[in-house]
């Protein structure tokens, strides 16, 4: 893995740490894609730094659990929108 690469990584998984936010926020962050931001924490992150990635894998994990409260939240200023 090329140097860069790996520097952009870690970045993006401490950003992600300190700000508690979803892998499409990090990517807009970054100027990567959603795709390539979840790569790297998903699978690049591991071969890096183990430690770091089992605490990405929360965050992850909870933004999994939360984004159906996000979707019919979006949902709901949707239709407030419409109606108003």
């Amino acid at each position: 893995m090329k140097g860069y690469i790996a520097e952009r990584v870690v970045d993006i998984a401490e950003y992600l740490l300190k700000y508690q936010c979803t892998v499409r926020e990090v990517a807009k962050v970054y100027c990567v894609s959603k795709s390539t931001a979840h790569k790297d924490l998903s699978e690049r992150l591991p071969q890096i730094d183990g430690a770091l990635y089992k605490k990405v894998a929360c965050v992850l994990q909870n933004n999994w659990d939360d984004r159906y409260l996000r979707g019919g939240e979006a949902t709901k200023r949707k239709y407030k929108k419409e109606t108003t």
